[in-house]
């Protein structure tokens, strides 16, 4: 299987080498990339397996047992959250296509998995903003829209308990956010909500390398 870097910093070989010693992806999670990546060009939407190894680990050293996805997919990144969490954990996948998530829901059944995870489909901001305001996550990852990112965050960050981590993805945009020359409007949006999360009082925040960029915030 070949495997594709998502990450500008790093060469192909290395990338590879990187991910071969990790722990080996199974047969479900190979498959569900190659499936991916016959989409085409579109399957650059898939996290990196890397990434997706780190957000597993990260969710079941958290002890996470409620989690929340913004942006789905073909649903591999919430298949290792989904394994991060215990047996009576839960995560909740907002997407709004139905042709995606379908691949998604076959690779979470293939993974004994499908009963962790729940899926609703439609606008993420008004799923968000329909669920009470109280503690309902003590993780999630945000990796749709990037216009829509700060309205993911703050309605997500009411719901979250203290010490809860928020993941959002593509910050880094292919190393676009640090070129004053790009002012493409994605670009634009990612620098906006990045400035929002760096100068946000109510969180703490580490900003990683991890793919096209990970950040990490954590609530006080």
């Amino acid at each position: 299987m070949e495997l594709t870097t998502k990450s500008f910093s790093l060469s192909p070989e290395v990338h590879r080498y990187m991910v071969e010693h990790g722990d080996p992806l199974d047969d479900v999670q190979r498959r569900l990339i190659e499936e991916t990546a016959a989409l085409g060009r579109i399957s650059m939407m898939q996290i990196a397996p890397e990434q997706g190894a780190f957000m597993q680990m990260l969710t079941r050293v958290s002890g996470a047992r409620r989690a929340v996805e913004v942006g789905t997919f073909t649903g591999y990144s919430a298949l290792c959250i989904a394994r991060g969490l215990p047996a009576d954990g839960r995560l909740l996948c907002l997407d709004t296509s139905e042709e995606w998530t379908a691949i998604a829901r076959r690779y979470w059944r293939e993974a004994g998995l499908d009963e962790r995870i729940e899926l609703r489909l439609g606008p993420a901001a008004e799923t968000l903003r329909a669920l009470p305001e109280e503690p309902l996550f003590e993780l999630a990852f945000i990796d749709a829209d990037k216009s829509g990112y700060p309205v993911y965050y703050e309605e997500i960050l009411k719901r979250m308990d203290s010490g809860g981590l928020i993941l959002c993805d593509n910050v880094l945009w292919f190393g676009s956010v640090a070129d004053p020359g790009n002012q493409e409007q994605s670009t634009r949006d990612i620098r906006a909500f990045n400035d929002l999360v760096a100068s946000d009082p109510r969180v703490e925040r580490v900003m990683l390398a991890i793919g096209d960029g990970l950040t990490i915030a954590r609530k006080r």
